[in-house]
């Protein structure tokens, strides 16, 4: 059975869910499971787990990500992206710098709170947001705290497209749950203008990269040729941010695996959680601090069982 993580890249045009029915048909296999929606006109790194690792879908789900943006001066929309219609335009008549846009895109480092957009699928009393925004109706949103490591302008991005449209680019690392859309919005109000996501590239997700990324075309290439083990990443690989043990015995490792509570072990610091490995490098559980009992630890996923 297979097991491990493909870095997809996923392509504009495809649903995050569209890309894992594709992949069922593709490789043969239901296991499968998706990290963290894209739109369908954002392209970018999309982590696939398969068999095992879908385990693991909630740990490489949580991680920050980095996105490359468009942002567009002068035009709202009402999915504050390039896909909706126009609600709000202003007459851009003053010439704005790159420094300008730098010193706005930089006071929403650090924690943020963001109102989550209509066109969005978070629930509200159990009916997701785009279906209010569908039929019409706009409901209370709650604020959410999300954190912006850093937001740096591209220099040289900035340029006018249209009238009513400027536009320049920034790339943005940032927590899981953030909406950039919005992101986009409010830094044209602290520029004075209405404004709206143009594209959106995700170029950094869990433990994977733009440059460890698969496309679609090499999958089918690689499934003729059976050689599609190639771009499948090990489990222990996409948890590569958390620290590691690795066990000293075969007896060691059946303890883990049967998902026994044990003494921390002493090459470990006082961390919540760390993967377990055996000498292979091949990964048996990840393990948190037990919440009550000082001194051991508990599985939080095992892979094994």
């Amino acid at each position: 059975m297979m097991n491990g993580i493909i870095p997809l890249w996923k392509p504009k045009g495809l649903t995050s869910h569209d890309c894992v029915v594709k992949l069922r048909k593709l490789l043969k296999t239901k296991k499968i499971g998706h990290t963290g929606t894209l739109d369908p006109e954002v392209e970018g790194v999309l982590p696939i787990t398969i068999g095992k690792s879908t385990k693991l879908t909630t740990l490489i789900t949580d991680r920050p990500k980095t996105y490359l943006a468009e942002l567009s001066l002068g035009k709202q929309t009402t999915t504050e992206d390039q896909t909706g219609d126009v609600v709000e335009v202003e007459n851009i008549d003053q010439q704005i710098t790159f420094n300008e846009c730098k010193a706005a895109c930089q006071q929403f480092e650090g924690q943020i709170k963001q109102i989550p957009p209509m066109y969005s699928a978070v629930k509200i009393n159990g009916k997701k947001l785009y279906e209010y925004a569908r039929e019409g109706i706009e409901v209370d949103r709650p604020a959410r705290e999300v954190t912006l490591e850093y937001i740096d302008v591209i220099e040289g991005s900035l340029v006018q497209h249209a009238e009513n449209d400027f536009r320049f680019k920034f790339r943005v690392r940032c927590s899981s749950g953030t909406y950039v859309r919005t992101l986009c919005v409010d830094i044209g109000k602290k520029l004075g203008f209405p404004a709206h996501m143009a594209s959106l590239v995700r170029e950094y997700a869990g433990s994977f990269s733009k440059d460890d990324a698969v496309t679609f075309s090499e999958l089918e290439r690689a499934q003729e040729e059976h050689s599609v083990a190639e771009f499948i990443q090990s489990p222990s690989r996409a948890l590569n941010f958390l620290p590691v043990h690795v066990v000293s015995s075969k007896e060691e490792a059946i303890r883990y695996q049967h998902g026994q509570v044990l003494p921390r072990p002493d090459t470990l610091l006082d961390d919540e959680l760390f993967r377990v490995e055996d000498r292979d490098g091949q990964l048996i559980a990840v393990y948190q601090k037990h919440p009550s009992k000082e001194g051991l630890i508990k599985p939080f996923k095992v892979l094994y069982s």
